[in-house]
C-alpha cells in the first residue's frame, strides 16, 4: 500500500468585509471623478477654491487597500477670506449720530354737525307775551310757588326745576303746598272740580285738550308751553278754556 499525503490547500488571508467596505470604494471612485475637475469659484466673495486630487490607484481587486482621499488646506481657505476682509470698506457710525425723518402735517377736520330744527306749535308761537309777574300773584301762595320757575327750560317728560312739561309743571307746584295732582292733563282734568270763567280764581288750574296751566288773573296764565320755550306768564291763548279748581 502506498500511503500518499496531500497537503490542504488554504486561501490567502483577506481584509474583513463590512457594509461600510462597499461604502468606502464608492467614495473613493466619487474623489476620482472629483479630482479631475478644474475649480470651484465663489463668485460672491471672490475666493477661488481650488481642489486638485489625483485619481486613485486603480485597486486590482476587491483585496487591495483602500485608496486615500485628499484633504483639504482650511489654512489657505482662512488666509484668504481674512485678505478680503481686511480690505473690504469700513462703514463707522459715531455714538452722537440721531436718525430723523420728516413727518407729513396732518389735519384734523371736524365732521359737519347736523342743525336740528325745532318747530313749535302755531298756538304757543303767535300768542307768547313774556308778560312780568301779575299783581295777582301777590298772596297767593299757588303764584308764588309757580313764579320762581319763571325761565326754566321746557323738557317733554320734565317734572323737576331741571326742565318741564306741562302737566309737570301744575303738578310740582302743587306738590310744594301737599296737594298731589295726576301726572298727565288728562287726568287733572278730573281730578278737581269745573268752575266757570267768572268764578275762576288766581291758582286754578286751566285746561285745554293736550295742555294745562295755572290761573294768574285777569286775562293772564302761567305754564310750561312748548319745547324751545320757558316757564313764563302770557295771556290766556286758549279758546274755549276749562276751569278747575283743586282742593
Amino acid at each position: 500500500m502506498i500511503d500518499s499525503t496531500i497537503g490542504a490547500r488554504h486561501r490567502a488571508a483577506r481584509r474583513p468585509v463590512t457594509p461600510l467596505t462597499d461604502f468606502a470604494n464608492a467614495a473613493t471612485g466619487s474623489m476620482a471623478t472629483v479630482g479631475r475637475r478644474t475649480a470651484v469659484v465663489a463668485a460672491s466673495s471672490g475666493l477661488v477654491v481650488s481642489m486638485l486630487a489625483s485619481p486613485a490607484a486603480a485597486a486590482p481587486s476587491s483585496e487591495a487597500a483602500s485608496a486615500s482621499v485628499p484633504s483639504v488646506d482650511t489654512a489657505a481657505l482662512t488666509g484668504a477670506a481674512r485678505a478680503v476682509l481686511e480690505t473690504s470698506p469700513v462703514v463707522s457710525v459715531a455714538d452722537s449720530t440721531q436718525w430723523t425723518f420728516d413727518l407729513p402735517e396732518v389735519t384734523a377736520v371736524a365732521a359737519p354737525v347736523k342743525q336740528r330744527t325745532v318747530r313749535t306749535a302755531s298756538r304757543s308761537s303767535v300768542r307768547t307775551v313774556n308778560a312780568p309777574i301779575p299783581q295777582s300773584v301777590s298772596g297767593n301762595a299757588v303764584l308764588e310757588i309757580a313764579a320762581r320757575y319763571v325761565g326754566v327750560p321746557y323738557r317733554y317728560g320734565g317734572t323737576t326745576p331741571a326742565g318741564f312739561d306741562c302737566s309737570g309743571f301744575t303738578q310740582y307746584v302743587y306738590a310744594q303746598l301737599g296737594i298731589h295732582l295726576p301726572r298727565t292733563d288728562a287726568g287733572q282734568h278730573y281730578a278737581g272740580t269745573i268752575i266757570s270763567r267768572a268764578d275762576a280764581l288766581p291758582g286754578d288750574i286751566i285746561w285745554t285738550p293736550g295742555h294745562v296751566a295755572i290761573y294768574a288773573g285777569g286775562n293772564m296764565e302761567i305754564d310750561a308751553p312748548v319745547t324751545g320755550m320757558t316757564v313764563q306768564f302770557r295771556s290766556i291763548w286758549q279758546s274755549s278754556p276749562v276751569f278747575i279748581r283743586m282742593g
